[in-house]
């Protein structure tokens, strides 16, 4: 059976963090999917300067990030945060709310918000949408499951400050998922598909703060992803040799979708000189191991996806005196993933040779050499700040593809630019904290694969925040949309 050309494998796992703590999960993609900010639900405080954190503290987002920088959060406080983002194309949107709030009392430090989220799918690319009941039998466009998911969040993190300015502190996220954004679009012949599962994320972190000013962290992390999708298809026979009529059964498939990411992250910031610089660096090392994930093809081929390994190696600069504050990070993020189909039957080769049962049909090894920039500033003018943000990542990865069943190789790069200007205002009011963040992710999109040697497949991914490891079947085309994303929040100190 012929399958070189054939999108084997996506790989998923979920950064729980926005941009800034991107450095702690790190995303390997392969077509340049346009990713909503479904996980967008934590605050920040520069999250408009273009997402540079690696030498500027965010006090509202590092406790999160590393559980033990809740020492430096400052006053107690609460906030609440809404966000909205929608995906152009009509591929889908989302509105979240988060709730939640900060404390310390002596050497004991703590927090944790609690988040409900609304998904709408986007519309299906082939068939402009689910198809009507009264053709098909299958749900309607209007049913209730089609149109929207809902997602529950909750985070909490504690810690406490040790001798010679150590601090510990651990962190759990739990969420219970309804859908993830853009799965709609993995099975685009698909009439039905309801999703379902959970996500766990485990941090222990540890800071030491130096006599120069500057400071120390380590971190290690476990995240799961565990999804189930219930697909249903309509397969088409023959017309009916007495009434023409054509031939249609219904079909379902259970797909199920796990992924776990270890990680291990460590970073530095210290002052340099006396007019407000500060430099900063990070090492980070995450090994995923996807044991299962979904058949996104109509034909069904039993797989075995495999592990990947990545590297965040990024350095960065800011500055903070009088009004100004300036940020930069420069990032290098090498990666590499090996994924594998597995024969359900014993399958005869070309050459003749038998592949058992459980023996392997298809490999793949992908080589990655991404990189990143990000650059900000923010503004003080009176109880204004004004934020200007710029990220770029280019994608970069070469695949070598070897097909056991017919005894071919094939090899492929792939190359694209990402850009999200970011925007924002921040009023300190007293007794009263508002800000607004904005920004929009273009160079993604909906991607295809280019008609090759009279076949053709298309490499459908979610944006899920962000790994998606899909060998594509040839060049890949790009239908471009947007993301536009925009958070609001409301902080009251608790005195």
């Amino acid at each position: 059976m012929r399958r070189t050309y054939v999108p084997l494998l996506l790989l998923s796992s979920l950064a729980l963090v926005p941009l800034p703590a991107a450095a702690q999960l790190i995303e390997l993609r392969t077509v340049p999917v346009a990713s909503g900010d479904q996980f967008l639900i934590f605050p920040s405080e520069h999250l408009g300067m273009g997402g540079v954190h690696i030498a500027l503290a965010d006090a509202w987002l590092d406790p999160f990030v590393n559980p033990a920088r809740g020492a430096a959060a400052g006053p107690s406080q609460v906030f609440a945060l809404p966000t909205f983002y929608s995906v152009g194309q009509s591929a889908g949107s989302a509105a979240t709310l988060s709730a939640g709030g900060f404390a310390t009392a002596r050497s004991v430090f703590g927090g944790g918000l609690v988040a409900l989220q609304q998904i709408k799918s986007g519309r299906n690319v082939f068939f402009g949408g689910p198809l009507p009941v009264d053709d098909f039998g299958v749900l309607p466009p209007d049913a209730l499951s089609q149109r929207s998911a809902t997602n529950k969040y909750a985070a909490l993190y504690l810690g406490t400050r040790l001798p010679a300015e150590v601090a510990v502190g651990v962190g759990v996220t739990l969420a219970d998922l309804g859908a993830i954004d853009g799965v709609e679009h993995l099975y685009a012949l698909a009439t039905n598909i309801t999703q379902f599962g959970h996500l766990a994320d485990v941090r222990f972190g540890v800071t030491k703060d130096l006599t120069n000013g500057g400071s120390l962290e380590g971190l290690v992390l476990y995240d799961h992803i565990g999804m189930t999708h219930d697909v249903t298809y309509l397969d088409w026979g023959i017309p009916d040799s007495t009434t023409g009529i054509w031939q249609q059964t219904e079909r379902r498939e259970i797909n199920l979708d796990r992924t776990s990411t270890w990680g291990v992250h460590l970073a530095f910031r210290r002052p340099v000189g006396t007019s407000g610089w500060r430099v900063g660096g990070i090492l980070t090392g995450n090994y995923k191991s996807h044991p299962k994930i979904p058949n996104y093809e109509i034909v069904n081929i039993p797989r075995d996806p495999g592990h990947s390994t990545a590297l965040d190696i990024g350095i960065g600069m800011a500055k903070q005196a009088h009004a100004l504050t300036v940020g930069m990070d420069l990032l290098y993020e090498p990666g590499w993933s090996s994924t594998w189909a597995l024969a359900g039957t014993p399958q005869i080769s070309v050459n003749g040779d038998t592949i058992p049962a459980g023996g392997r049909t298809v490999e793949n090894e992908f080589r990655f050499s991404n990189a990143r920039i990000g650059v900000g500033a923010g503004y003080e003018v009176g109880v204004a700040t004004l934020q200007f943000g710029l990220q770029v990542r280019a994608n970069d990865y070469h695949l070598d593809q070897w097909d056991n069943v017919t005894n071919e190789t094939r090899r492929q790069n792939e190359q694209w630019l990402e850009w999200v200007p970011s925007w924002g205002l921040r009023l300190r009011l007293k007794g009263l904290d508002l800000q607004y963040l904005g920004r929009v992710a273009t160079g993604t999109g909906r991607p295809g694969v280019a008609w090759t040697g009279g076949a053709a497949a298309r490499a459908f991914g979610a944006a899920l925040a962000n790994d998606i490891v899909v060998p594509p079947g040839g060049p890949l085309t790009l239908q471009e949309a947007a993301v536009w994303t925009h958070q609001f929040s409301v902080t009251v100190p608790i005195r």
